[in-house]
C-alpha cells in the first residue's frame, strides 16, 4: 500500500480515467450552481454526464491497464462531494416537490465522512489494504444517483408520487446502512490483522 505522500511521484498518474474523475469534481459547483437558479434542465444534463464519468472511469482504467493510486483515492471522494452536494442543494435551497428532508442530508454526511476519514486512518497506520469500493458500495452510489435522476423527472412532468417517494427515501436510508457497516467490519478487519500493519 502506498503512502498517500507518493501520489504524485508515481508520473503516469495522468490518465483518461483520473481526468473524467477530475472532470466529475469540477461539474459539481456548477450543478450546485444550476439547482440554485432553479435551472432544473441543465442541472440534469450535468448530473447525467457525472453519471456517465463514474460508469466509466474505472472501467477504463482497467481495460488500459492506468490503475493509480491517485485514481482509486479520487473516485470515491469525487463519488461522495457529487452526491452530498447535490442532496444539501435540494434540502437547503428552494426547489420544487420532494424536497430532501435535513436529516438525510446530515446521515449521508456523516456516513461518508467517517467512512474517509477511517481510510486515511488506515493510510496513516500504512496498513495493508486496497482502496476500492466493494459491489454494495458502488450499487449504493448508482442508486442514489438514480434516485436524484427520479426527482428530476418527476418535476419535469410534474408527477407527485408522495408514497414512492418516501419509501425510495427510506429504502436509500437501509441500504446505506448496510454499506456503511460492511465498510465498518472491512477496516476493522485490516485494524485487528497485525499482519496487514506495517
Amino acid at each position: 500500500m502506498k503512502n498517500y505522500k507518493d501520489i504524485f511521484k508515481d508520473k503516469s498518474w495522468l490518465t483518461i480515467s483520473n481526468i473524467l474523475t477530475i472532470a466529475r469534481i469540477s461539474l459539481t459547483p456548477f450543478i450546485v450552481l444550476y439547482i440554485y437558479k432553479q435551472e432544473w434542465a441543465s442541472a440534469f444534463i450535468l448530473i447525467a454526464i457525472s453519471g456517465i464519468t463514474d460508469l466509466f472511469d474505472g472501467q477504463l482504467a482497467r481495460a488500459l491497464k492506468q490503475e493509480t493510486f491517485l485514481g482509486k483515492l479520487l473516485d470515491p471522494i469525487a463519488d461522495k462531494l457529487l452526491l452530498i452536494s447535490i442532496f444539501a442543494s435540494l434540502a437547503f435551497i428552494d426547489s420544487p416537490s420532494f424536497l430532501i428532508p435535513r436529516w438525510f442530508v446530515y446521515f449521508i454526511l456523516f456516513k461518508e465522512i467517517f467512512i474517509l476519514l477511517g481510510a486515511f486512518f488506515l493510510i496513516n497506520k500504512k496498513a495493508k489494504f486496497k482502496i476500492e469500493p466493494t459491489i454494495w458500495g458502488k450499487t449504493n452510489t448508482v442508486l442514489q444517483l438514480l434516485f436524484i435522476c427520479w426527482l428530476f423527472i418527476c418535476n419535469f412532468f410534474g408527477w407527485e408520487p408522495a408514497k414512492t417517494y418516501y419509501v425510495l427515501l427510506v429504502a436509500l436510508v437501509i441500504f446505506s446502512l448496510i454499506v456503511f457497516i460492511q465498510y465498518l467490519k472491512i477496516g476493522l478487519n485490516y485494524l485487528l490483522n497485525k499482519n496487514n500493519l506495517s
